[in-house]
């Protein structure tokens, strides 16, 4: 006997994305015809187009104009703190139960948004990093993410304010994971939390941690050889050993080191032997095989930060708190459809449910929330012009 077959469409995965954020974000209406449906609505269109709420509005014949969902979205905006707690609690709304049930590897990355305005209210407002896109500020954003059976979970997010300590980021971030369960087993972190502060902090709170290696002294190009770090970026073979970390008020640090080594083999069009390095404490890897291997779970971050963009509300506005909401809600969209992979599109099978990412892709998902905005409020697929139309565009 065949299994029965059941139906998700795209107004259902609406209503799912539309009900979760208003459940936690709790959006008042308006006006009569700008509710908080509405908005939403008109929200998760400029999402999947990637395109700004003004552009949203102008391309959906019968939605409120743009500045009146403008004014609408300013006057339901909570303050920053306050909506960050409400989007953590939307990132967390559809969690597996077994993540709180053992510790998880979690990935902790920070991800900068170019600027090239001014603060709203406060200078520590924009972070200062090298420079990207033409600008050296940004808004910046914290996340943490927990990798299990491939399904790949934001479960954290904080904004990252003008010269706050890492240590202090991450402390944030765990906290807010430990509220809804989840408890790192090992956290993988980006190159950029390796400092002594930050060792040091993990290293009294007892948390394991694998991050890569930055390189500091003297680089083996260098007349005299390599000193410092570098030294460990001129062996030939894999390894182990011990480094002490020193910062400008001579704090230190000493964490294990790992050098993975391998051959170029024309990737990136280089040639010859190179030297990954990673710092770890807390745990005892097998080999530096299993090292490089660990870590590699990290990048999944990355592909998680790029279809966050792929579904960011753009944005011109220089107030943090409506920056936050569109990283936000592009971050609860992705949880989203992940979870619908896990719970609704999966394939049972004996051993655990089969993975079946080619029933609703990313940009599918997407592509069925500007469909239905489009439904609700008609497409404006013309233009007013002051030139006659040629007879090619009309025969």
């Amino acid at each position: 006997m065949r299994p029965p077959h059941h139906i998700l469409d795209r107004n259902k995965v609406h209503r799912l994305a539309a009900e979760h954020l208003q459940t936690h974000l709790q959006f008042k209406d308006y006006k009569r015809k700008t509710t908080a449906s509405v908005l939403w609505a008109i929200l998760l269109a400029a999402a999947a187009r990637i395109t700004s709420l003004s552009d949203a509005c102008q391309r959906l014949n019968d939605a409120p104009c743009d500045e009146t969902a403008r004014k609408a979205l300013l006057a339901t905006l909570p303050d920053y703190a306050l909506l960050q707690r409400q989007l953590n609690a939307a990132l967390t709304g559809h969690l597996p139960k077994a993540l709180s049930k053992h510790l998880q590897r979690l990935a902790i990355d920070l991800t900068l948004i170019p600027y090239h305005g001014k603060p709203f209210h406060d200078p520590a407002e924009i972070y200062r990093s090298q420079a990207k896109d033409g600008t050296s500020h940004f808004h910046a954003y914290a996340t943490a993410y927990v990798v299990r059976k491939g399904q790949r979970y934001t479960v954290a997010l904080t904004g990252v304010r003008k010269g706050e300590p890492l240590k202090d980021v991450i402390q944030r971030l765990l906290r807010q994971a430990a509220a809804v369960g989840v408890r790192p087993r090992l956290l993988l972190l980006d190159r950029g939390f390796y400092s002594v502060a930050v060792v040091r902090y993990l290293q009294a709170a007892r948390h394991p941690f694998l991050m890569p290696v930055v390189c500091h002294g003297r680089s083996p190009k260098q007349r005299g050889g390599p000193t410092g770090s570098y030294v460990f970026q001129s062996w030939k073979t894999s390894g182990w050993s011990t480094y002490t970390l020193t910062d400008a008020k001579k704090r230190t640090a000493t964490v294990s080191i790992c050098v993975k080594c391998g051959n170029y083999r024309g990737q990136w069009k280089r040639h010859g032997r190179h030297a990954l390095i990673y710092a770890y404490w807390g745990y005892q890897p097998r080999s530096p095989e299993s090292v490089f291997t660990m870590y590699r779970l990290r990048f999944g971050i990355e592909t998680s930060y790029r279809q966050m963009h792929e579904a960011r509300i753009r944005t011109t506005s220089r107030r943090p708190e409506l920056r936050l909401l569109y990283v936000g809600i592009a971050l609860v969209l992705r949880n989203l459809w992940v979870w619908l992979h896990a719970t609704v599109l999966s394939r049972p099978r004996r051993g655990g449910p089969e993975l079946m990412l080619s029933r609703l892709t990313w940009a599918t998902l997407l592509l069925w929330l500007l469909h239905v905005a489009e439904e609700m409020f008609g497409v404006a697929d013309e233009v007013c012009i002051e030139r006659e139309v040629p007879h090619e565009l009309t025969s």
